[in-house]
């Protein structure tokens, strides 16, 4: 292949790349301006807290109480190699905490809201409800978008919490009932060992990867193609981009609060 013509081709990759990033950019910024400016919907954030918060609890307790109890396991089996086993609470707690705990929830949302935000809000275009709703002078992006973008930003992080909680007591119930572990000590030695800063960036950390999932669904909802095929491609797509960017966003946030 001519050099010239490889040159050209990965000039089109990065420029296709950077427009969608700009478009993606400002889809957010405008979401976020109508998340600001009123007219308000309520009925539509109550559902859409519903849906995101509250119905993702048994996936995201069920993925957390299962990490949670294998991490231990093989936190012990790696550190009785070195006589280390009793490091078991704390890495249990930083890993959930810090990694594993927001990483885990926000892939549970990107898989479960952000296919759901895409494949409804692509039905309503392909069926001309979005059409409706601007003859009907409501704006879409305020009475669709924007409940959903603050409800995620609202529940996202507490999921999170709840995540990490569940997951710690998941590693002190296998190490408890299974590995020997003084239940008293156990609790101490993950309360002493966590900080401040590791919540804050598990929260805030939640409350980015909840914006991503729920943009990403939007964003490919309201540029899905007609037809079936299009409502499928706007799903798949937004979660892809949701669990990529996501992992990227932890990558840079991680990078933010512990860097040496």
């Amino acid at each position: 292949m001519n050099p010239l013509d490889l040159l050209a081709r990965l000039g089109r990759l990065v420029m296709s790349v950077m427009a969608s990033f700009g478009r993606v950019t400002l889809f957010t910024l405008d979401a976020a301006s109508h998340i600001l400016r009123p007219p308000y919907y309520p009925r539509e954030l109550g559902i859409a807290l519903l849906n995101i918060g509250w119905l993702s609890l048994p996936v995201v307790g069920l993925t957390a109480i299962f990490t949670g109890g294998a991490l231990a396991l093989q936190i012990y089996a790696g550190g009785a190699r070195f006589n280390a086993e009793a490091v078991v609470p704390q890495i249990v707690a930083i890993g959930m905490v810090r990694e594993l705990g927001p990483v885990l929830v926000g892939l549970m949302i990107a898989a479960r809201v952000t296919s759901s935000i895409a494949a409804e809000i692509a039905t309503m275009k392909v069926t001309e409800q979005i059409d409706a709703l601007v003859t009907l002078s409501t704006h879409p992006m305020k009475y669709l978008t924007a409940p959903r973008v603050l409800a995620a930003l609202i529940t996202v992080p507490m999921l999170v919490g709840i995540g990490d909680i569940i997951g710690i007591m998941g590693g002190y119930t296998v190490a408890v009932q299974n590995l020997g572990f003084n239940a008293a000590a156990y609790l101490q030695n993950t309360v002493d060992f966590l900080e401040t800063r590791d919540v804050v960036s598990s929260l805030v950390k939640g409350a980015v990867f909840g914006v991503i999932a729920a943009v990403m669904g939007c964003y490919y909802g309201m540029n899905s193609g007609r037809g079936a095929q299009g409502v499928g491609r706007a799903t798949k797509g937004s979660v892809e981009a949701a669990a990529v960017l996501i992992l990227a966003a932890n990558f840079v946030l991680t990078g933010v609060f512990f860097s040496i």
